[in-house]
């Protein structure tokens, strides 16, 4: 099932839920899906009753990280990300940061990896409150593919 929504139909339907249910929202590149990826998301619904993944688009990682990411397109990771099942939305953003998202979600909570500092959280003035994750050991997208070029190139 794919759960892939626009933002006008998210904002509609979190206004008609926001009193009953607290929104999560949590948003990265999610390029090479890795079990860092998962407990962060699992701990991010953990947080409330909707979990909102906001997801970089390709266009948006390629200024982030260079031209030779993303490795999985937006399709596959929007395919990867719908088959878990804490995620119940996700939201294609072009930009750098989520910020426009952020303030136009509203959401109650924002989840982010310990990699960020608090103060450096895009949108935490927007929401009732900031979660930070601990990292899974040993596991980044970057390492992954650290390593799969050692191995190619012996």
């Amino acid at each position: 099932m794919q759960k892939l929504i626009t933002l006008n139909r998210l904002k509609k339907l979190i206004e008609k839920i926001r009193t009953k249910k607290r929104i999560v929202f949590t948003n990265g590149c999610f390029d090479i899906l890795h079990p860092g990826h998962i407990k962060l998301l699992k701990y991010a619904k953990s947080k409330g009753d909707v979990l909102i993944v906001g997801l970089n688009s390709d266009e948006s990682i390629k200024k982030i990280k260079g031209k030779i990411r993303p490795i999985l397109d937006q399709k596959a990771r929007i395919c990867l990300l719908s088959a878990i099942s804490f995620v119940d939305y996700i939201v294609l953003f072009d930009a750098e940061t989520p910020l426009e998202l952020i303030k136009s979600l509203k959401p109650d909570y924002l989840v982010k990896g310990e990699d960020w500092k608090k103060e450096d959280i895009v949108g935490r003035e927007y929401v009732k409150e900031v979660f930070r994750v601990k990292h899974y050991p040993g596991y980044s997208t970057t390492n992954i593919i650290k390593k799969i070029s050692q191995k190619i190139t012996g």
